[in-house]
């Protein structure tokens, strides 16, 4: 059996691998005989090759990076706070005193990063490492004592911004809660309370044996992005192993679940879904969900990854195809503390048809009236490059999906077209300008600003308009990237009625820089740098970064813009602008905005559906916020029942997720938000068209 190592870090979204690889690796699970803990954890130290890629990197970052930050004391306290964060997110490990004794390092980094010198990162971390092994022997002892849950207290869960513990007394009662709230989590699971307990002690145990196991490699990389990372949140540093697990990525060897993760706060958090991929597919994983276990097959034990490494759990959940994986998962609307459900997955190699873009026709009654009209939904911007390059005619993308979709849309005798960018990632930046270009005559669609400040325009490439027919465009928080370069270009041109969320704000350009180019004399493997080196800016001038693209008519967020995107991220670049480039409007949809809006407002109120979306989405941003736990098992379990008779969503569909018919529902039914939508584009048809009034100016 392999013993998995771990590093106990929060890797940027950049350094996030997709689940899609094709081996699965052991791992100890809950039951299995394990070995005697370490007494003492050895001090760690750099090697000469790890020196000369901190400097590389440094070196690269302050010449090449758009934001072209200088390596200085300022640059240095933030990597130094983001370091420490790293290793102890939750302020859970050190005092007050030794973050003390570690400030000598803060205005130090920025000179070490010049040189080479990686002493401050190995002395934080060998101190860290003896913190967790001294807290560990606590915790175990903790855990050999039953809690009293009839005691009425409570736990905050959320110790990011808390201030550090003075005290080892301190540090204990907190520990003493935080034991406590496991426990109780694991009970309400359905563990009696010396089985969460014994649960919690190999958790932790496990920890601290795979950190006995951490070599210089796995320091390194944990600091290096945390200076990647103080530039930008997409820069990062992959580590040898990283960067091959990301090339097999960007090759397309997808076979697995179908999912990119992230480590954040010791839990293995889902960043986005593969459009096509086996957990997209199963409608019952989201973005931002919590995997707290893995189980392999039908009937394999549930193996705890809490606080495990992030790409230790990656080789657990991967797979091969046919294979059975299950997940224990807590839904990102989920309630601090919730114990989460168990989905079962079938790794399957994910193929391009289910990641393309398809088509539907909605039928709404006006005044007794049938309306159609046409839905494309587009999971991903994609081009099938291989059978583009050896000159296939009848290769996939994007685009020519979308024409093939509209030409048979147009002979059901829709009114207009709704295109789906929810949760639509991004993709290719070429599929994106040329869809632009299917919906306008002709003309730009997105300028690409460098680090130098040259900017260039990507021009639609065909001068015809295919559809020249009423548009809405319906995006979420998820639609990302190329996603928000289109839809931006269809508001700024006018074409079509923007519907939905603010987008996520990734406005930015990134290049993979293989560094071993620069240190050629180094035999071993290196690694790869990720960096940001332009943004995209709209046709207006108004960058997509931070702020996103704001609809033209909003529907209920289902996260507040602290909790989801760009503007959530650390050191994310800000939104600015430049100058406007040159084009004509095509379209005069925001004369229609207002009027737009007063239809929808007025109808809403007596769409129960729509209502009942709302009502949950509300609930679930509410239940987020609640950071605080109640330790009370009686309150526990009352709040837990509670939860469990609200009505949970998904897709749009209210359904009983402990119902026999869930899973079903999850994957068809009712989408409000869709139907909205369509009413919506009714609406403008209908106004430009003089069949509805529009009401005087204020």
């Amino acid at each position: 059996m392999r013993a998995a190592r771990m590093a106990p870090c929060r890797l940027s979204l950049a350094a996030a691998l997709l689940l899609s690889f094709a081996t699965v690796a052991c791992a100890a699970t809950v039951g299995d005989a394990l070995p005697p803990l370490p007494k003492t954890l050895p001090d760690l130290s750099p090697d000469t090759v790890q020196s000369s890629v901190d400097k590389t990197v440094a070196g690269l970052l302050t010449q090449y990076h758009y934001r072209r930050v200088k390596i200085d004391s300022a640059l240095s306290a933030t990597v130094f706070d983001d370091y420490l964060s790293a290793l102890d997110f939750s302020h859970s490990f050190l005092l007050a005193s030794d973050v003390a004794e570690l400030g000598q390092y803060r205005d130090k980094i920025d000179d070490e990063l010049r040189n080479g010198r990686l002493d401050a990162a190995f002395a934080i971390y060998n101190l860290y490492q003896q913190r967790l092994l001294e807290r560990t022997r606590r915790i175990s002892e903790e855990l050999t004592r039953p809690f009293d849950f009839r005691k009425d207290e409570t736990y905050e869960a959320d110790r990011k911004k808390a201030p550090w513990a003075r005290t080892a007394a301190e540090l204990d009662e907190i520990w003493r809660k935080r034991l406590k709230n496991e426990t109780l989590s694991l009970m309400l699971a359905g563990k009696d309370e010396a089985a969460a307990r014994d649960t919690l002690r190999k958790r932790y145990e496990g920890r601290l044996r795979r950190a006995a196991q951490s070599g210089p490699e796995d320091v390194f990389q944990i600091y290096m992005n945390a200076v990647t990372g103080a530039f930008d949140p997409h820069t990062s540093y992959l580590s040898p192993r990283n960067s091959e697990n990301f090339n097999i990525q960007m090759r397309l060897s997808l076979e697995g679940i179908g999912a990119v993760l992230r480590l954040e706060d010791e839990q293995t958090v889902v960043v986005e879904l593969v459009p096509g991929g086996p957990a997209d597919l199963s409608k019952q994983i989201r973005p931002k969900d919590r995997i707290l276990a893995v189980g392999q097959g039908d009937d394999g034990a549930m193996t705890d990854v809490v606080g495990w490494r992030l790409d230790d759990v990656v080789d657990l959940i991967r797979g091969q195809r046919g294979s059975v994986v299950r997940l224990q998962v807590v839904p990102a609307q989920a309630a601090a503390g919730s114990p989460g459900t168990v989905v079962r997955i079938v790794r399957n190699k994910i193929q391009l048809e289910e990641q393309a873009a398809k088509s539907q026709v909605k039928t709404f009654v006006r005044d007794g009236v049938e309306r159609k009209v046409g839905v494309i939904t587009i999971p991903t911007f994609y081009i099938d490059f291989a059978a583009a390059q050896r000159g296939d005619l009848d290769y996939r993308s994007t685009t020519r999906d979308v024409r093939r979709l509209i030409e048979q849309l147009q002979r059901e005798r829709v009114e207009g077209i709704v295109i789906d960018l929810r949760q639509n990632g991004g993709g290719s930046l070429q599929e994106a300008v040329e869809l632009t270009g299917l919906f306008i005559a002709d003309g730009p669609v997105v300028q690409v600003r460098d680090a130098k400040g040259k900017v260039q325009v990507e021009n639609d490439p065909d001068p015809k308009q295919f559809y020249s027919g009423h548009l809405a465009v319906l995006t979420d928080r998820f639609s990302a990237s190329a996603s928000e370069i289109f839809a931006a270009a269809i508001q700024d041109y006018g074409r079509g009625v923007l519907v939905g969320e603010q987008t996520f704000g990734k406005g930015t350009v990134q290049t993979l820089i293989d560094l071993g180019r620069f240190l050629p004399q180094v035999k071993d493997k290196l690694g790869q740098l990720k960096l940001t080196i332009a943004k995209f800016y709209r046709i207006n001038g108004e960058s997509t970064q931070n702020r996103g693209v704001l609809p033209d008519v909003a529907l209920p967020p289902a996260f507040a813009t602290d909790e989801v995107g760009e503007s959530a991220q650390e050191h994310a670049l800000p939104w600015d602008e430049i100058p406007p480039t040159r084009y004509k409007v095509a379209g005069r949809v925001r004369d229609g905005v207002t009027e737009l809006k007063r239809l929808h407002e007025a109808r809403v109120p007596h769409d129960q559906p729509y209502q009942d979306l709302k009502h949950d989405l509300e609930v679930s941003m509410a239940l987020r916020k609640q950071t605080t736990v109640s330790l009370l098992e009686s309150k526990r379990r009352t709040d837990q029942e509670a939860s469990k008779s609200r009505m949970r969503t998904a897709r749009g569909r209210v359904i009983d997720p402990d119902s026999d018919d869930a899973g079903d529902a999850k994957k068809d039914g009712p989408d409000p938000f869709l139907d909205e939508t369509g009413q919506i584009l009714l609406d403008w048809i209908d106004l430009r068209a003089g069949r509805i009034a529009q009401a005087p100016a204020d």
